[in-house]
């Protein structure tokens, strides 16, 4: 039997232990990004941005976590206003503007996390 491997995860190595700061770099006048898991269900994706650089408000289908791995980070929700360091999470309500600027030139890992429709829907997409 052929059977289609599943690929969850993405981009990074398996069974080693990895300093998650090195698997994206800064670069001048940028927002990098490198995306770990990209599922119907869940996105998992690391950024580095450098200072002055932002994502501009927009909303999402799923609750996002915002975990700042190095620098700071202004995030907007609503109306709320936020600054984040390094060690520290934001959780930013599914369909609720948000957005991110850096502070500093930061790092950050983002996990959104979405009703899916049903676990078998969610893992043959």
């Amino acid at each position: 039997m052929n059977e289609k491997k599943i690929v969850l995860m993405k981009n990074i190595a398996f069974s080693e232990a990895l300093d998650i700061q090195t698997l994206v770099e800064y670069k001048p006048g940028q927002v990098v990004s490198r995306t770990l898991s990209a599922m119907p269900h869940v996105n998992i994706t690391l950024f580095a941005f450098d200072a002055g650089e932002e994502i501009s408000a927009h909303t999402s289908p799923g609750d996002a976590m915002v975990q700042i791995l190095d620098g700071e980070a202004l995030i907007r929700v609503g109306d709320q206003k936020i600054t984040a360091g390094a060690g520290q999470v934001v959780v930013m309500p599914a369909n609720v503007p948000h957005s991110v600027a850096a502070a500093s030139r930061f790092k950050m890992l983002l996990t959104v996390v979405k009703q899916p429709k049903s676990i078998q829907e969610s893992l043959s997409n």
